[in-house]
Formats: structure tokens, C-alpha cells, sequence
């Protein structure tokens, strides 16, 4: 089963639809779009199946004829080998010590496309490029070079790629049994805008003349033809209708997410590039397309912020609950008497002849892991790359940040602490899991408290821990006006590993004394008192006896269903 892809087919009256219970979202900032210059990409790697741990593999020099193992991401199964470069970079979860960062949202495309014979993955992609190239247009290369050379077993892919000075959506498929390879196509997003992409391919026409902006395979309109996908020009080809055409499924289950971050980040309104002019229009104009309702509109690719976008921002978004919109899942029944936003797959259900949808959106309770990460150009690379890294469902988690050229990553986030069907109590996936799932039972009364305590974290670390940490270490790196000097990079890794460390092992602690909070607090569907240090009210009597204990009960909404469904029964007469 795909990491990040479930496609499940609806039928809609007698029309056959496809609705994508895909996983992944991402985020891609430029950095004229950002808050401090840095490049920004988010990414939640959703699915039932992942664990959330982060991967770590440290720089290395290999002998010639090394081989190196390739095993398909998704189920670790071994598809065979490839020759090994003569050195590799370091490399923590999805960037490198060279501040390229690499994402991804998986797209089923055409069946027929699969190639099973070829061994590098979609995943293998990621992080095998991640070890060889140090730019964005070394990784288009990279990626390019590879699946053309040992095949390319895997769905569709959108891969977001960034390092300090740019960032690309790249958009590719494979050839089937035809021939080995991809097909694809990479755009630059301008500087000072902003792209989001949600398991749909969302490059649609593009420039054949703008290599600095544009990059793509020869093939990339003549394969379509070949296949009878596609029968106009060049010019006029269209990357997503020939190779993932859109759907019902595609727009409400994934293009509404990439929508949904647009209209946060742009506050409802859309500024983008249309026949080399810069158009402004509400975002609602894309609603009714987000929702499946008007397949022929087109949403923009870049979009302008409507402000300078922050890493904290970012983070914000991929807790995203459609809220304020049509789409909110707090609103209708499902989310039951505390408005909780999620809804327990299938991703559809039928009742009296016909199919509905849940919404799919940006936060969902199967995350294994997301991160945002950020390429700080202005810092030399041992200090730029930073990874913001969390574990299961981004609404009630948090990010703990990595510094990538670390010599070691936290005990609760290594690899092999505890996996899907093995609890361990020292792993940060399992404390946030059991955060989670407490907040689904009170969801309106106890996410806001998780929240405050994510917030209050986060905002610490990025508005000020960090930042004096990055003045302290550049001035050492800096020393003496002789930037880089060998010494001067040891005391820089060691203190950032320190501070690594420490930091996510700290916090872990406190999400531990959190759940345990949790539990106290709102057991049995009580809310018990706190005064301003934490600590339970109780009444005069006994320290065992809470003071002030609230049942808050449910909402309206729930109660007028309930009194509908069975209100001759429990009426009072």
C-alpha cells in the first residue's frame, strides 16, 4: 500500500467517481515570499501504514564498486541494488547538510504507467538524491538520471524541491512496460510567491522556451500521443489532463487542500500571473472547483501571499481543518457533541441510494510524520539547514527543531524506537499518538489546551531560542574574520547537536506530563479546575476532591440530531 496514496472509487448516481483518500500535503515558500529569506517546504507524510521516526544517514565516502540495497519505501520490500556514489552528504529526515530539501504527494495517474520491473521508488528517489546532490537543479537531474536508469516503479509523484535561492514543484510518471524512465515535468516557483500541491499533479500547460524557469523530458508530449492521451500541439499540452486528469475525487480530496493553504496564506484573496500580469480575485472563485462542483476552472500554481510567511505560518496551515469554509468539519453532524474535525476512514460512506464523502483535510489523525524545513541562506550550511520536526497528527503535535549537521538525532524521534505494532514510551510518535487520540474523545475542550502548549513551544523556539542560537554560533563560525575555520565548524556541530538534543528531549518530557495532565483533567468527560501554575483546584476538605469541576457537556448541534433521532423516547413528559 502506498505511503501516501489510498484511492478509493465512488459511485455517484450512475456516473463512476473517483474520490483520492491521498495522503500527503506540502507547502513550498520562496524565499521572497518568506518572512527571513529562507525557503520553506512543508510536508505530512500521511498514511495508516508509516511510523513516524526520523531517517538519519551521516556523510560517507565509498570504495569503487560498492553496491547500495534498494528497498521500496512503502513496504521495505528489496528490489534490487545500484552502484554506489563515490561519496555521499548527510542527510536528517528530508534534507541534506547542503540545505536541499526534497517533499512529495503521491498521484495514482494511469495504472498502466507503473513500471513493476523498475527499482528506484518514489522514496528511494527522495533520499538517495538527497545524498548525491546539493542544489534543486541537481536534484531534478539526480531524480531525472535515476529513474531513467534503473526504472521507475511507483505512481505518479509531485516532488517539492528547494534549497536556499529556489524552489521547483516537479510533477513525473512512469513509462509502464514500455521503456524505462519518466516523464515529467519541473517549474520554478517566482520568487516571492508561494505553491502548494495534495496528491494531484498540478503543473497543467507550461513554457517550452524558459530553461531557467522550466524543465522537462523531450518525450513529455510525444509519449502522451504515442499512448492516444493527447492529440494537439506542444504548446498547447497539458502535463496533468494527459497523465492524471482531473476528477470529483481529485478536487475535493486533494486540490481542495493546496486550495485551503492558498486561502490562509492569502487571506482570501489570490494574486497571481495571468498573460504576464499580476491579477488579484477572491479566493471563493476557486471554491466551487476545490469542491468538485466545476472541473473547468483552473486553479493558479503560484500564488502571492498576501504577507511575508513564516516558518511558524507554515506549521499553522498543515493543521488545517478546512475551518471558516464549506468544507469546516467541526459543523455538521459527523463531527459529533465536541466538534471533533476528523472522520474514521473509508473516506466515503452510502446511506439511501447515494454516496457521500468525508472531507479530506491538510491534519489528519494518520500522519506518521511532517516537518517544516527552511534553507537560510544567509547562514553558511552547517547552520542553515533546519528541519522543524514532528510526529503524528500536526493539529495536536509539535515541531521540535534539527539542525541537519547534527551528529546525532534525539533518542524519541531515532529510528527503531518502537514502530507501528510495537509501543515504546520513550518514542515521540507514541506520546503524540496518545495526545491525539485523548483530544478526539473532547475534541472543542481539549485541543485548545494542547494547542496553547504547541504554540507556546514553537513560538519560543522560532521568535527567540533559535535565532540567539544562530547569532551565537555564527559569530564562532565567524571568529577572528576567518569564517569556517576547522575548529571553529567542530565547536559549531557540537554545540547545535547539543542544543538538538536537548531541546526535543526536554519537550518530549513536558508532551509526557501533558498526556498525563490530559487524562486528570478530563476524565469521564469532566473539566476540572486549574489555577495560573497548573495546579487542581480542590476543595477545602481534601487535596483528593476537585474544586470547580465543570461537565460542559455537547453542542447544539448534536443535541437537536439526538432529539430528532430518538426524542419520542427521551423526551421529558
Amino acid at each position: 500500500m502506498k505511503r501516501c496514496q489510498l484511492i478509493i472509487a465512488l459511485a455517484v448516481a450512475a456516473a463512476a467517481l473517483s474520490v483520492k483518500a491521498s495522503a500527503c500535503t506540502n507547502v513550498i515558500v520562496t524565499p521572497g515570499a518568506s518572512a527571513d529569506g529562507s525557503s520553506i517546504i512543508s510536508y505530512a507524510a500521511d498514511s495508516h501504514w508509516l511510523f513516524g521516526e526520523l531517517y538519519f544517514h551521516k556523510a560517507a565516502r565509498w570504495k569503487a564498486g560498492t553496491m547500495l540495497p534498494i528497498r521500496e519505501w512503502d513496504t521495505n520490500k528489496p528490489l534490487g541494488s545500484i552502484a554506489q556514489a563515490p561519496f555521499t552528504y548527510q542527510t536528517v529526515g528530508n534534507m541534506n547538510e547542503h540545505q536541499l530539501i526534497i517533499g512529495e504527494t503521491t498521484w495514482g495517474g494511469r495504472e498502466e504507467q507503473v513500471d513493476p520491473k523498475g527499482i528506484m521508488d518514489y522514496g528511494s528517489l527522495i533520499y538517495i538524491t538527497l545524498q548525491r546532490a546539493r542544489t534543486a537543479r541537481e536534484a531534478i537531474q539526480t531524480i531525472v538520471a535515476l529513474a531513467t536508469e534503473y526504472g521507475y516503479p511507483s505512481e505518479g509523484e509531485t516532488f517539492s524541491i528547494a534549497d536556499p535561492k529556489e524552489a521547483w514543484i516537479m510533477d513525473l510518471v512512469g513509462k509502464g512496460t514500455d521503456e524505462k524512465g519518466i516523464v515529467w515535468v519541473a517549474r520554478r516557483v517566482p520568487d516571492g510567491y508561494i505553491c502548494s500541491h495534495a496528491n494531484q499533479a498540478r503543473i497543467t500547460r507550461f513554457p517550452w522556451n524558459d530553461p531557467e524557469n522550466c524543465l522537462f523530458s523531450p518525450d513529455v508530449a510525444s509519449y502522451a500521443r504515442s499512448k492516444g492521451w493527447y492529440s494537439g500541439s506542444d504548446a498547447e499540452f497539458n502535463f496533468r489532463d494527459a497523465y492524471n486528469p482531473l476528477d470529483f475525487g481529485g478536487a475535493r480530496g486533494c486540490e481542495a487542500r493546496a486550495w485551503s493553504a492558498f486561502n490562509i496564506l492569502c487571506d482570501g484573496q489570490f494574486t497571481y500571473m495571468d498573460g504576464g500580469d499580476e491579477v488579484t480575485r477572491p479566493a471563493s472563485d476557486w471554491l466551487d472547483y476545490a469542491m468538485g462542483y466545476d472541473l473547468d476552472g483552473e486553479m493558479p500554481l503560484f500564488v502571492k501571499p498576501s504577507r511575508k510567511v513564516s516558518a511558524k505560518d507554515v506549521a499553522d496551515v498543515m493543521r488545517d481543518h478546512y475551518e471558516g469554509t464549506p468544507m469546516d468539519m467541526r459543523v455538521d453532524i459527523g463531527a459529533g457533541g465536541n466538534a471533533c474535525p476528523y472522520r474514521w476512514r473509508p473516506m466515503n460512506f452510502k446511506w439511501d441510494g447515494k454516496t457521500y464523502v468525508n472531507e479530506r483535510a491538510i491534519a489528519t489523525q494518520q500522519t506518521g510524520f511532517w516537518f517544516v524545513a527552511q534553507a537560510r541562506g544567509w547562514l553558511p550550511d552547517v547552520l542553515g539547514a533546519l528541519v522543524w520536526f514532528g510526529c503524528d497528527d500536526a493539529a495536536t503535535s509539535y515541531l521540535t527543531p534539527i539542525y541537519v549537521n547534527t551528529t546525532a538525532v534525539p533518542e524519541c524521534v531515532r529510528e527503531g524506537n518502537g514502530d507501528l505494532l510495537h509501543y515504546s514510551a520513550t518514542s515521540q510518535f507514541w506520546i503524540c499518538n496518545r495526545v491525539a487520540n485523548s483530544c478526539y474523545r473532547m475534541y472543542d475542550v481539549m485541543e485548545p489546551v494542547v494547542r496553547e502548549s504547541a504554540d507556546l513551544f514553537e513560538n519560543a523556539m522560532m521568535g527567540k531560542a533559535v535565532p540567539e542560537l544562530d547569532a551565537k554560533l555564527l559569530a564562532v563560525y565567524n571568529g577572528n574574520g576567518k569564517p569556517g575555520r576547522p575548529g571553529a565548524v567542530r565547536k559549531v556541530v557540537r554545540e547545535l547537536t547539543r542544543f538538538t538534543l536537548q531541546t526535543a528531549q526536554d519537550q518530549f518530557d513536558r508532551w509526557t506530563a501533558l498526556e498525563e495532565m490530559l487524562t486528570v483533567k478530563f476524565i469521564d468527560g469532566n473539566v476540572k479546575a486549574q489555577d495560573e501554575a497548573g495546579r487542581f483546584l480542590h476543595s477545602e476538605y481534601s487535596e483528593g476532591i476537585p474544586d470547580g469541576l465543570k461537565q460542559p457537556g455537547y453542542n447544539d448541534r448534536w443535541k437537536a440530531a439526538v432529539a430528532r433521532d430518538h426524542g419520542d423516547v427521551l423526551e421529558v413528559k
